[in-house]
C-alpha cells in the first residue's frame, strides 16, 4: 500500500530530527564546560521550551491530571528522568575521550540490552534475526573498540562509558515503557527532563568549568538544547507517531551516522577503514535488532 502525504511528512520528520539529534555530540565538543556541566545546561534550556510545548500540543492529554507528581506513575517519571540523567553525563564524557562516531555508536546500543531485558524478564521469544543482529552489534563493537588501541587509554576509557551510556539509556527508555500509561510524549519530555537537570546540577556545580564564559558557549548550548533536544526528539515524536514503529526505529540509525559526518566536516575526525567497517556491522546489528524485538504496546523508540 502506497504510503499518504501524512505518512512521507512523518518519515521526513524522523529522518530530520535523527539529523538534528546527530548535532549533539559536535555542540557537546565545542563548548568550552565540562561534560557534565553541558548535560546540566542542555536540559535547564530545553525544559521550558518542552513545557511550552507540551501546554500546546500536550494539553487535551493531560486534562485531569493537575497533581500528576502523587499519582501512582509518578515515581516512574522520577525514575525516567535519573537514568536519563545518567545516560547524558555518561554519554557526554564518553563524546570528550573518544571519537564521535564511536561514543554515538556504542550509546545506540541501547536496542541490545533492552531485548536482553524482554529475554530475561518479559520471557520474550527472540527470533533468529534478532539472535544475528546481537552478533553483528557485539562484533561491530568489539572492532570500534579494537580500533582504539592505537589512540591510547583515554580513547579504551571513552568507548567504555559509550557501551555504559548504552545501558542507563535502555534503562531510559524501559522506564518511558511504563510512564506512557499514564502521560503523553510532550509531558513525559518535559517532566523528566526537569528530574534529569536536578539530578545533574551537584554534579555540574562541584565541576571545575560549569558556567558557560562566552556568548559562543552559550549559542552552542542553546544549540544543543533548541536543535538536538528539543527540534530532534519534537521531530521524531511526531513521526512515530504516523510511520510503522519498525521502519522508523530503522531510520532513526541515520542519528550515529549524522554525528560521524558532522565530527568529519566540523571536527576533522577522520574514520579509517576498519572504523568504517565495524561502525556498519553496528548499524546492521543494531537495526535487526530493533526490527526483531516485540515491544510493549506504546513503546517508541527515541534517540538521543
Amino acid at each position: 500500500m502506497p504510503w499518504t502525504r501524512t505518512q512521507i511528512r512523518a518519515w521526513g520528520a524522523v529522518l530530520l530530527g535523527a539529523i538534528g539529534i546527530g548535532f549533539a555530540p559536535i555542540c557537546v565538543r565545542m563548548v568550552e564546560i565540562s561534560p557534565v556541566a553541558s548535560a546540566f545546561w542542555r536540559l535547564v534550556l530545553a525544559t521550558p521550551m518542552l513545557f511550552l510545548l507540551s501546554r500546546r500540543w500536550g494539553r487535551g492529554a493531560s486534562e485531569g491530571r493537575e497533581h500528576r507528581w502523587r499519582r501512582p506513575g509518578g515515581g516512574i517519571v522520577v525514575l525516567a528522568g535519573v537514568t536519563f540523567a545518567a545516560d547524558l553525563g555518561v554519554w557526554h564524557y564518553s563524546i570528550h575521550y573518544t571519537s564521535v562516531a564511536n561514543a554515538t555508536l556504542l550509546a545506540n546500543l541501547a536496542p541490545v540490552f533492552i531485548a536482553a531485558w524482554g529475554l530475561l524478564v518479559w520471557r520474550q521469544r527472540l527470533s533468529g534475526t534478532y539472535w544475528l543482529g546481537l552478533s553483528l552489534a557485539l562484533g561491530g563493537a568489539a572492532v570500534l573498540v579494537g580500533a582504539s588501541l592505537g589512540r591510547g587509554s583515554q580513547a579504551l576509557f571513552g568507548d567504555g562509558l559509550g557501551i555504559l551510556a548504552a545501558v542507563f539509556y535502555a534503562a531510559y527508555l524501559l522506564s518511558v515503557t511504563s510512564a506512557r500509561r499514564e502521560w503523553n510524549t510532550w509531558d513525559l519530555m518535559w517532566m523528566s527532563s526537569a528530574v534529569s537537570a536536578l539530578v545533574l546540577l551537584p554534579f555540574a556545580a562541584l565541576s571545575a568549568t560549569w558556567w558557560p564564559e562566552s556568548p559562543g558557549d552559550w549559542l552552542w548550548l542553546l544549540a544543543l538544547a533548541g536543535i538536538s533536544h528539543v527540534l530532534g526528539q519534537g521531530l521524531i515524536a511526531y513521526g512515530l507517531a504516523h510511520v510503522p514503529a519498525t521502519f522508523a526505529a530503522v531510520s532513526l540509525l541515520l542519528q550515529p551516522v549524522a554525528a560521524a559526518a558532522f565530527a568529519w566536516i566540523l571536527l576533522a575526525e577522520v574514520i579509517g577503514p576498519i572504523q568504517a567497517l565495524g561502525a556498519l556491522v553496528v548499524l546492521v546489528g543494531i537495526g535487526l535488532c530493533r526490527a526483531a524485538t516485540r515491544f510493549p504496546q506504546r513503546w517508541q523508540p527515541e534517540q538521543k
